[in-house]
């Protein structure tokens, strides 16, 4: 199975000179837990998530209505291609202690898919569960 089959798409995304009370709003509006960050062309330049809003924002004791998604986003994306097989794609979740993939083709964000999409398909489940004990371990080790 490949990524194709399973990635969410179309996707919700953010630009990254939106304020970050724009992108908490976007959210839970959707209830997902994180956003692309993408220019004008399509292509991704961050990632944006529930978690980063408030360690590197209301943690921070930033405004969210004047700090602006670039200030918070993690820059650094891991992301796949559409023609990856899902279980790889677990796999590269669980070592780089992520929930969440974008899918980028041709340069340009196509879909995500997280391990919850993963788990679902009984071909990556076994996969989508390991990569989530590695990355609950590493969260449980760092208490």
């Amino acid at each position: 199975m490949k990524l194709r089959d399973v990635m969410s798409n179309p996707v919700i995304r953010i630009q990254p000179d939106e304020s970050v009370a724009v992108a908490a709003r976007t959210l839970a509006r959707y209830n997902i837990g994180a956003l692309p960050v993408c220019g004008n062309d399509g292509r991704v330049c961050g990632l944006v998530t529930d978690r980063d809003i408030v360690t590197r924002c209301l943690a921070a004791n930033r405004s969210p209505s004047t700090t602006t998604v670039r200030d918070v986003m993690t820059s650094q994306v891991v992301s796949a291609r559409p023609d990856m097989d899902a279980a790889l794609a677990a796999g590269l979740m669980g070592r780089e202690q992520i929930r969440r993939l974008p899918v980028i083709e041709n340069g340009k964000l196509c879909g995500m898919v997280s391990l919850g999409d993963l788990a679902l398909k009984e071909e990556s489940s076994i996969e989508a569960g390991d990569a989530l004990t590695e990355i609950s371990g590493h969260l449980s080790s760092r208490e």
